[in-house]
């Protein structure tokens, strides 16, 4: 609209608008009609026709965000061992050696080499500016639009991700060849050179429990390559979070997105991964050379932190099946380990076809191996010590105790998928405050009604877009992960980013069978340019109190402006405040 008719709208509108949304709720209600109350023509529906977007005062309602928890997590671990100037920007092209496929936090030259030392993947760990860029990274020359899923599953445009390395490297093991203008993904990696298919339902058959897409719908990929594992898992109704670090083989997790698959640039490092604890059902690794067994296990105990009660941790790799002596001194130092964490071996096999082997683990449900071990090593960790907190915190070579009690999250496995989708988690009850001020089970059953309302009337059918070429999406604060769940009809996958200052909510997110991370939205976010189709931000920038909204969206917008098809904004009420302010 032109500035004259917004004066005209701000004019005509009451001030009382927020003592009239009940009463437009009320209406609706009564009325029994499907369509909201809003004009016909118009694609989104007016603030006022959901008080389920007017937060409480209490802004969180019962939950702690990751921010306190993570900072209260770090000052807990020490213990045992001029703002107001006025910003301005300037657009250029970025000038770094990655060119077109620079990511800020992990392309930081200047504090890389200030590293002292690189013996634990520090220089593939995150390393932010002190200000975020306000520079445009060009597109690849000869750029084209992305192949639609399914079929990018199989191939990509060269163009689009010009690296062959990769190609020569790993050609023999089938995980990715060129082909003329294309890139072509066999489906195959280096434990399944006959098909990531195969090897899937070879898992299933080893041990019937895992039930792919019923019992175990939420996934960890460790060291993904260029995630085929995670592409074909969609075909068995699994969900699978890759990562790997960057560049360590060229171009890995940027094939991956661009084939339409989740993954993100990540490293085993020194810090915890951005998840909280307990939430993965499975966590796989297929020969990811992460040395799980040395310094005290301390690789293998985060992805203990991150694994479910009960859930298992399938490792294919050479010290399963191979006796060269260093596989056996691997192995045997993995079997101790993992006794001593209580990890129960419940399989191990050999895939006839690939002539591979593989292990699977079981995590317990309870504490009583924990308090049976001879000796504490690896020691459980200290009552102060916050498993969930997950950013920025260094990691700890000790075991979580495990959560006791009928009514606490962990304690039981969630429903089964698809149903985990839509009921409410067990440990989510009246006696908490949700996000919107509601008792927290009222409030996730209204934000779940909210968001199949708004996508099914707004988003899907009113706004022209073609779904169809939507792959890669990204809800920038997912608070219950209902924007996720309202999709779940379309050929699309959601990473859900519990912003670290909001509420934290994500383990609700992954109990209902969908996935994402914590992140820091005035960083740069751990992922190529030219990666997600659609970014989804409802009420974000309001939220962006501790700096300038402009601030934060230099880093933003350095997403938006490379391939973004979509970008939703959704109105907030501060926003205008701010950007005048």
């Amino acid at each position: 609209k032109s500035d004259g008719e917004k004066k005209e709208d701000q004019e005509g509108k009451s001030e009382d608008d927020a003592t009239e949304q009940p009463q437009i709720e009320e209406k609706v209600e009564e009325s029994g009609e499907k369509e909201p109350a809003a004009k016909a023509n118009e694609v989104f529906p007016d603030g006022a026709q959901s008080e389920l977007l007017k937060e409480s005062n209490t802004e969180n309602g019962s939950f702690p965000t990751q921010a306190a928890e993570s900072k209260n997590e770090k000052e807990a671990q020490a213990a045992s061992k001029s703002s107001g100037d006025e910003i301005t920007y300037s657009w250029k092209l970025c000038n770094s050696s990655a060119v077109t496929d620079y990511i800020p936090c992990l392309d930081n030259e200047k504090a890389i080499k200030k590293l002292h030392s690189t013996k634990h993947y520090e220089h593939r760990e995150r390393h932010c500016p002190a200000e975020p860029p306000t520079c445009l990274v060009p597109l690849p020359e000869g750029y084209k639009r992305p192949i639609e899923w399914p079929k990018s599953r199989d191939k990509v445009w060269y163009s689009n991700v010009p690296h062959t390395k990769l190609a020569e490297y790993k050609g023999h093991q089938n995980w990715v060849k060129v082909s003329g203008d294309h890139l072509l993904f066999p489906g195959g990696g280096t434990q399944f050179k006959n098909g990531a298919l195969h090897y899937i339902d070879t898992i299933q058959q080893a041990l019937p429990d895992i039930a792919w897409g019923k019992r175990s719908r939420v996934i960890l990929d460790v060291g993904c390559g260029v995630a085929s594992f995670g592409g074909y898992m969609f075909d068995r109704d699994v969900l699978t979070m890759s990562f790997a670090p960057k560049d360590e083989h060229e171009a890995q997790v940027q094939f991956a997105l661009e084939r339409g698959i989740p993954a993100i640039s990540a490293v085993m490092g020194t810090k915890r991964l951005p998840y909280p604890s307990r939430v993965f059902d499975v966590i796989h690794c297929a020969r990811c050379r992460v040395p799980w067994h040395i310094e005290g296990g301390k690789l293998l105990l985060e992805l203990n932190r991150l694994l479910r009660p009960g859930g298992y941790f399938v490792w294919s790799a050479t010290p399963v099946y191979q006796k060269l002596p260093e596989d056996v001194e691997i192995w045997n130092a993995m079997s101790s380990l993992t006794k001593s964490m209580c990890w129960k071996m419940v399989k191990k096999t050999k895939d006839t076809l690939n002539q591979v082997g593989m292990a699977i683990y079981q995590k317990p449900m309870d504490n009583n191996c924990y308090e049976k071990r001879s000796e504490d090593s690896p020691p459980l960790c200290k009552e102060t010590d916050d498993a969930d907190a997950a950013w920025n915190v260094p990691l700890q070579a000790c075991i979580p105790k495990l959560p006791i009690g009928p009514s606490v999250r962990g304690s039981k496995w969630p429903e089964m998928w698809p149903q985990r989708l839509e009921k409410t988690p067990f440990w989510i009850d009246g006696s908490r405050v949700g996000v919107y001020g509601k008792p927290a089970n009222e409030d996730f059953e209204a934000d779940y009604a909210h968001w199949k309302r708004v996508v099914s009337k707004s988003y899907v059918n009113g706004m022209g877009i073609d779904w169809s070429k939507v792959r890669n999406v990204m809800d920038m604060r997912a608070v219950y992960g209902g924007f996720a769940a309202a999709l779940r009809d379309q050929k699309v996958w959601v990473m859900n980013i519990v912003p670290i200052d909001s509420a934290d909510t994500l383990p609700i997110v992954y109990e209902r069978g969908l996935f994402g991370m914590y992140h820091d939205w005035c960083e740069s976010f751990s992922t190529y340019p030219r990666t997600y189709d659609l970014l989804h931000a409802d009420h974000l920038f309001s939220k962006l109190k501790k700096r300038s909204v402009f601030y934060c969206l230099g880093d933003f917008s350095f997403f938006i402006l490379t391939r973004l098809k979509f970008a939703f904004i959704h109105c907030l009420e501060n926003l205008k405040h701010q950007l005048s302010s």
